[in-house]
């Protein structure tokens, strides 16, 4: 199953957009957000997709607590299953313990996928591309024996790039 995986679109809808276009082209089954989502606009983006959606409130989603009902909206850390595999979902990276199969997290606009303790770390990095000049997102890719990850890019005004693969051996229980 192929999960599409964002975080941190800020005020960036335009970008956001642009990314769910993005995952959903590369075949997106179910998309994630792993949270600052700020704008409502980015919501009914999520809505509209046509694929299920989750999305994590972030520290700066304050205000979007008068959509919870609206929204596919969830409070960290979230814990579902997908794809016969356990995920844990959170913005802020606080609850790192590995009770999950994938720990997916957002807050440091820093891609980072690793494997610890029989968990996969998963943060997407950034849509909004504050802190570097390129947006950010993922396709985890779940597999009965492994994950994919892979790592898309965009510099401004030109099109998301594959721009690394990433294998990792699912542990057996």
């Amino acid at each position: 199953m192929k999960i599409g995986i964002l975080s941190d679109t800020h005020s960036r809808s335009d970008l956001a957009q642009e990314t769910l276009e993005m995952l959903l082209r590369e075949g997106a089954e179910f998309i994630i957000h792993a949270g600052d989502i700020v704008k409502e606009e980015t919501l009914k983006l999520l809505a509209a997709c046509g694929k299920r959606y989750i999305a994590v409130y972030g520290n700066n989603d304050a205000r979007l607590v008068q959509y919870h009902e609206s929204y596919n909206l969830v409070q960290e850390p979230y814990y579902f299953k997908l794809a016969d595999t356990k995920f844990k979902l959170m913005h802020l990276p606080l609850y790192m313990s590995n009770d999950a199969e994938v720990i997916i997290f957002g807050h440091t606009h820093q891609f980072e996928a690793v494997q610890k303790g029989g968990s996969l770390y998963l943060n997407p990095g950034e849509v909004c591309a504050r802190e570097k000049p390129w947006s950010e997102a993922v396709i985890l890719d779940v597999k009965s024996n492994n994950f994919i990850v892979n790592y898309y890019t965009k510099k401004e005004d030109e099109p998301f790039v594959l721009t690394k693969e990433f294998t990792f051996q699912r542990e057996k229980a």
